[in-house]
């Protein structure tokens, strides 16, 4: 009665749920480093506004 099987059954999903956890945070990165980017390119886009009117509304 041999356990390879099970043991490398056991080796392959480790390698799988390993490799899977890898690439989702990689991308995961990505997203949010490019989500950055674009809401940095929007701020600087956007026109600059007074000091006065950021802190209160005007009647």
């Amino acid at each position: 009665m041999t356990h390879l099987p099970y043991i490398v059954g056991a080796y392959a999903v480790f390698v799988v749920v390993l490799g899977w956890d890898y690439l989702a945070t990689a991308l995961r990165i990505r997203r949010e480093l490019r989500l950055a980017r674009q809401r940095a390119e929007r701020a600087q886009a956007r026109p600059a506004s007074r000091d006065d009117a950021s802190t209160e509304l005007s009647r």
